[in-house]
């Protein structure tokens, strides 16, 4: 019965638990900064995540050619970029909630086909334009406007912005026009917003290193499981399921992030509740509704190094670079 149910339901499963601790990461990391730099923080965690990513790959290291040390290093750039916003976003006196940094992140699921529009002049389909105005309208409600308690915060745009970030990050590497091996483009990718944070910890923090269990037991968490066992995951998954599934599995990473987040604030607001199932219900429409390509477009779910896969929309006969439903380059 066991083997049964692994077989039909292991790979799934693995994946909700992957979507899982990406949720429940918004809550661990809210905690590990509020004890120790933030810079600082995310310099520690992307280094752990490179040097377990070239454990559970040893053979990434062949694959650093010229193109994919180039193209990662752009994006690495973008994809620090995000990561700072959100983090800063959860950190200080204006910071925001962890479910409302959860919440608002997803955004940039609806956020990449529309910006791809305005970018590449691709006309965005009409499902993905309601996706996006159903995403608005929750994040409205989600925003407090008008209300007397609990609205709007400088941490709220902060992580708008990461969102934005975010978008870009994925077209840059789905908009390409040539092919890069996913593992090689991850690795350098981490390796870059290692040595950014870094450095930028050395000349704004000088912080020591970590010795709260709390801190270092949010690096391993969010360096090793959230980011190098999560990309085992994926790859492992893409090969099992449709491309469709895996975004529609991996889009929970937002529910679960406003539930834990509540959780762990013991605080149930039921405005940030209603904006949140629908702005939910945004991310699903364009996950859902971009796997039903036409014949005369081609939609790949772009892989963001750790978060939701975005879909990209290309012409059937143009190829993407990387992602999840493409090839796979190993």
């Amino acid at each position: 019965m066991v083997r049964e149910y692994l077989r039909r339901y292991g790979v799934q499963s693995a994946l909700l638990g992957v979507a899982c601790v990406w949720g429940w990461a918004f809550v661990v990391v809210a905690d590990a900064i509020a004890l120790y730099p933030m810079y600082a923080f995310l310099a520690w965690r992307f280094a752990l995540a490179s040097a377990a990513f070239v454990v559970f790959y040893p053979r990434v290291l062949k694959k650093l050619t010229p193109s994919n040390l180039r193209m990662g290093v752009i994006a690495g750039v973008l994809l620090a970029g995000g990561y700072i916003f959100q983090t800063w976003g959860l950190d200080g006196a204006t910071r925001t909630t962890p479910a409302r940094a959860a919440i608002i992140t997803g955004l940039y699921v609806v956020i990449t086909p529309l910006l791809q529009a305005v970018l590449l002049r691709r006309r965005p389909r009409t499902s993905t334009l309601f996706g996006g105005a159903l995403a608005l309208v929750g994040l409205w409600i989600l925003s407090g406007i008008g209300a007397s308690t609990g609205g709007w915060v400088f941490g709220d745009t902060l992580v708008v912005i990461c969102a934005v970030v975010y978008s870009l990050h994925i077209i840059v590497l789905g908009s390409t026009g040539e092919r890069h091996d996913v593992s090689a483009l991850t690795l350098v990718q981490l390796a870059v917003v290692a040595a950014i944070c870094g450095v930028i910890s050395a000349f704004k923090e000088r912080a020591g290193l970590p010795t709260a269990p709390s801190v270092i037991a949010a690096i391993v968490i969010t360096g090793v499981f959230a980011s190098a066992v999560a990309f085992v995951v994926q790859t492992w998954a893409q090969r099992k399921l449709p491309p469709s599934r895996v975004a529609i599995i991996l889009v929970t990473e937002t529910a679960f992030g406003g539930l834990f987040g509540w959780a762990a604030a013991g605080l149930w607001p039921v405005r940030e509740v209603v904006g949140a199932i629908a702005m939910f219900g945004g991310l699903v429409v364009s996950e859902v509704v971009a796997a039903m390509a036409p014949a005369t477009e081609r939609v790949a779910f772009e892989a963001a190094v750790e978060g939701m896969p975005a879909p990209v929309v290309e012409a059937a006969s143009s190829q993407l670079a990387s992602g999840i439903g493409g090839e796979d380059p190993r």
